[in-house]
């Protein structure tokens, strides 16, 4: 029996996920497959497709029930990564689907966080939507409001992070461990426009 024949189906699908093989993930799912079996990461079907960003495989398996809370070796979920990475398809998809907006990562920030620091405008708009709270504090002791100044070029999406973050009720007053709040991160960076978002201009 060759090596193909002896994999498991739960390996097959691993392996569809991995080659965006949405035919054999469709042919896999009425088996009887545990969706949710894991590979050597820690990572689902659904893990997968999520850091590809495959929408089409992402659907299958949502729908079919996959777990979109699933945390693999690093403490990443399919909510989670999508979040992060601004994958704003399969973001929906694992909100309509029961993603747990409490969820942290392993800096210990809800989806929201990395969000604001990357830029992804859509997706913050979206988190805050659901529901997810503005004002968590990670590991580093910082917000989204924080992320989205400290670790940003202050450019366009940041400014309109920003804003959608104060509109949503995001506290402009919780400062990092040091002390510095947003406003004075904001000034020390030039960020003038910024700035008079924080200062309610």
């Amino acid at each position: 029996m060759g090596a193909a024949m002896a994999q498991t189906k739960e390996q097959r699908l691993i392996e569809a996920a991995q080659d965006g093989d949405t035919a054999a993930i469709a042919a896999l799912l009425p088996q009887g497959v545990a969706i949710d079996a894991r590979n050597d990461r820690g990572e689902t079907a659904l893990m997968i497709a999520t850091r590809a960003n495959d929408v089409a495989a992402a659907r299958l398996l949502v729908e079919a029930g996959a777990d979109v809370n699933a945390k693999d070796a690093i403490a990443d979920s399919p909510y989670l990564y999508a979040g992060a990475r601004g994958h704003l398809e399969i973001l929906r998809m694992t909100l309509a689907h029961g993603a747990d907006l409490k969820s942290t990562n392993r800096f210990g920030g809800t989806a929201l966080i990395p969000a604001a620091e990357r830029g992804h405008v859509e997706t913050v708009r979206t988190l805050i939507g659901a529901g997810v709270d503005v004002d968590h504090v990670n590991d580093l002791g910082w917000t989204a409001l924080l992320e989205a100044i400290i670790l940003s070029d202050g450019g366009p999406r940041h400014i309109a992070i920003v804003r959608l973050l104060v509109a949503a009720g995001a506290r402009t007053d919780l400062a990092d461990r040091d002390g510095v709040t947003p406003l004075q991160h904001a000034r020390a960076r030039g960020y003038g426009e910024i700035a008079a978002i924080l200062e309610g201009g």
